[in-house]
């Protein structure tokens, strides 16, 4: 049996802290709270959480300190929650290893949903990782000056290593797959993040928006009102 799973949820507004808390353990999990940036660590020492729920806006230090400190000790994914919505912000969030992100105000039921989808792209590479398929060679993915290494979840662009989180990386791996094809926001939301409506469009153009950071500005052509398509360059 897999053992139960472990959320650290960070909030200084107590009521949202107790309705995510109280909504992630009808879902199953073991959910542990913190109101301010001090407190958010020492629970993280203590209970060794497997993923972080993380406001923006905390008494103490903020969230961002409270997510380099994290991933600094140790590689976690981080839910990233925000009251503004200026993309400066919403990169910053990601540059300092969030993974997704949720503005306020949110849906409990949308917030459940980003956990589960977090959980199921980080499973994806701790299977990729795990070998347990050692007779299929590793699929290497090679476009113009762009390789991406899938069975160890590696990127490099004109031979420079970009560290991506686990999403940007699924993400990217699925523009990869069809080329210079647009593909919808929807579709990719969809395959991505495992949310079958539009609701989230916005966290794939923030998680577009970071892959150009770290690969380039060319490297993602968007069609505005369809999706985003993958450029093949030399």
């Amino acid at each position: 049996m897999q053992q139960q799973r472990r959320v650290l949820v960070v909030d200084d507004e107590p009521t949202i802290a107790t309705s995510v808390a109280a909504r992630l353990q009808a879902e199953g999990y073991a959910v542990d709270v913190a109101l301010d940036g001090p407190s958010a660590m020492e629970r993280f020492a203590a209970g060794r959480p497997d993923l972080v729920v993380l406001d923006v806006m905390l008494p103490g230090f903020d969230g961002l300190e409270v997510c380099r400190r994290i991933q600094a000790i140790r590689s976690v994914p981080v839910l990233m929650l925000t009251a503004r919505d200026a993309e400066t912000d919403l990169l910053v969030g990601l540059a300092v290893g969030a993974d997704d992100y949720l503005t306020k105000p949110f849906s409990i039921r949308e917030l459940a949903a980003r956990v589960h989808a977090l959980f199921r792209t980080i499973d994806r590479a701790a299977e990729s990782r795990g070998g347990e398929q050692p007779a299929v060679a590793a699929a290497v993915i090679v476009l113009g000056d762009l390789e991406i290494d899938t069975a160890q979840r590696r990127v490099a662009r004109r031979g420079e290593p970009a560290h991506l989180t686990p999403i940007e990386f699924d993400l990217l791996v699925h523009l990869a797959g069809q080329p210079r094809t647009v593909l919808p926001r929807e579709v990719l939301l969809e395959r991505v993040w495992g949310w079958a409506d539009a609701t989230g469009t916005r966290t794939v153009d923030s998680h577009v928006k970071a892959l150009r950071r770290k690969l380039g500005a060319d490297l993602i052509r968007t069609v505005h009102g369809v999706g985003y398509a993958l450029e093949v360059t030399a």
